[in-house]
């Protein structure tokens, strides 16, 4: 396939929000895409690239390559391409990814090169995609997309589904099945304000506490323990305590899904940046399962010895899962059988605030009726956590790319120091709508005191609304501390500079586990 298809294709899906146009464009480019392309394409299609980091930046793309008259670039030319690319290392590196990018971009026309830098720098965004993809794959092919939808969950890529369906055709579907030791999509969870909005929402449901860990999702099968992130990495040496735990389950064969925590001596749960530092260490860090042991907390089963539980109430998987995992790793849990009784709507309130003041996120409620709907945010998991925020200062500004280009747009964040000066936190482009985008670059054009050619340093005047998720230790930054997933709420012009918060502030949510 050209890479000039798929670049059409991407455009006019993001230029509608239609669904039901969105399927068709996806359905008609499926139809060209051979078997061994599909994995490619819908990976690309969804802003991705197979290499996942391939050492490249948007300073590659500083000095304009002349494009190409006429399209003759393949998918298969460029993942080859840029596999090339995620292996160059050593001596000279730099200058040969830039040599390679412009070979690339030489190949290019015009719109291919927009869509190549877009795709390289994380700004392909088309909204929705996966699930307009599932159904378009079903419309190509002939598949029933509830079948389909069903494959990817257990696959855990619709990329394999997709290759699989376009050479065997809906026939290929029976392959796909819930085996242990094959990591499925893990189920997630919308968001609700409060606690009893989502006990309207629901009905009756079970409230479990929100972790603040990592999540993981453990296959056994005899002896053999893997475990598996929620974006399906393996992640088995790394953990041998939860390895332990597991096998001395009394099954022999079980898939578990829940998380990973780090304790304090007092056993509240210690911040993320911690658990996701010891997960991340390698087997050949000495010592690190001592220094900072990990506790595996589960709350759900998919499997258990040859039965696949997904279709099961979630009141009788989490039944079997009680008989078979001792308390001590069992999530905290409160079921509200009626959610209009008072004193049940009371008590869920107060679990809440119990699991808050314990260090954890929130809760999740989860309707007690439904089935596990693997790799799909659905409805019947709600999660609720405080919404913290902060009043910032503007310190600078990068110039956008793809659809932001010629706009401002990455923000650089402060928080006030004792002598009046500003701390830098971190960045974020998260939640700037285009009438913001448009707003901020005007005026942050009128507060420059310096105009690199990657921006616009600004004086600290502007005060800027953050919601985020958490704070954490950072050696990026001045301040010790950064925040987690950083986005825009709103300019606060009422406020001045010296009503913005402190960085001392900010470190007191670090010290409180947020």
């Amino acid at each position: 396939m050209l890479l000039a298809e798929l670049a059409r294709t991407s455009r006019e899906v993001a230029a509608t929000s239609a669904r039901s146009r969105k399927t068709a464009l996806l359905a008609e480019l499926f139809r060209a895409t051979e078997p061994a392309e599909a994995p490619v394409v819908i990976t690309y299609l969804a802003g991705r690239l197979p290499q996942r980091r391939i050492g490249v930046g948007w300073s590659s793309f500083t000095e304009p390559v002349p494009p190409a008259a006429a399209p003759s670039l393949t998918v298969g030319q460029v993942d080859a391409a840029l596999t090339e690319l995620g292996a160059v290392r050593g001596a000279g590196a730099q200058a040969r990814r830039r040599e390679l990018v412009g070979r690339l971009l030489a190949a290019a026309t015009a719109e291919e090169q927009e869509f190549l830098i877009r795709l390289i720098g994380g700004e392909v965004r088309q909204g929705a995609l996966d699930a307009a993809a599932v159904d378009a794959l079903a419309a190509a092919t002939g598949a029933p997309a509830v079948e389909v939808r069903r494959a990817v969950m257990l696959a855990g890529s619709l990329g394999e589904v997709a290759e699989r369906l376009l050479a065997d055709g809906p026939a290929a579907l029976a392959r796909f099945r819930l085996t242990v030791g094959r990591p499925v999509l893990p189920m997630l969870a919308h968001t609700a304000g409060t606690v009893a909005q989502a006990l309207d929402r629901l009905g009756r449901c079970v409230v479990d506490e929100k972790l603040d860990g990592i999540r993981i999702q453990v296959h056994r099968d005899g002896p053999s323990v893997r475990i598996f992130t929620r974006t399906l990495d393996e992640i088995t040496g790394r953990l041998p305590e939860v390895v332990a735990a597991t096998r001395e389950l009394p099954v022999a064969r079980v898939v578990l899904d829940g998380e990973v925590i780090a304790l304090d001596a007092a056993g509240r749960v210690r911040p993320f940046q911690q658990t996701a530092g010891r997960v991340g260490s390698r087997l050949d860090v000495p010592g690190a399962s001592e220094a900072l042991p990990l506790t595996p907390v589960f709350f759900d089963l998919l499997a258990l010895d040859d039965r696949d539980l997904l279709e099961l109430p979630t009141a009788e998987r989490h039944a079997e899962l009680a008989r078979l995992v001792p308390e001590p790793l069992l999530v905290r849990r409160l079921t509200v059988t009626d959610p209009a009784e008072p004193e049940q709507r009371a008590a869920a309130e107060a679990f809440t605030a119990a699991a808050l003041a314990r260090g954890q996120e929130g809760v999740v409620l989860k309707a007690l009726d439904a089935p596990y709907t693997a790799g799909r945010r659905g409805t019947a998991w709600l999660k609720v956590k405080p919404v913290h925020t902060l009043d910032l200062v503007v310190l600078a500004a990068e110039w956008g790319h793809g659809r932001r280009a010629g706009r401002l747009s990455n923000l650089h964040l402060g928080a006030r120091q004792p002598d009046g000066s500003f701390a830098m936190l971190g960045k974020t482009f998260k939640g700037l709508t285009d009438a913001l985008l448009d707003w901020q670059t005007e005026r942050l054009q009128e507060l420059a005191v310096e105009r690199p050619a990657w921006g616009v340093r600004a004086r600290p005047e502007l005060v800027v609304e953050i919601a985020f998720d958490g704070v954490q230790r950072s050696t990026r930054y001045p301040a010790g501390v950064t925040l987690r997933f950083a986005r825009v709420l709103r300019y606060r012009e009422d406020k001045s500079a010296a009503d913005a918060d402190t960085v001392a502030s900010v470190r007191e949510l670090l010290s409180g586990n947020t």
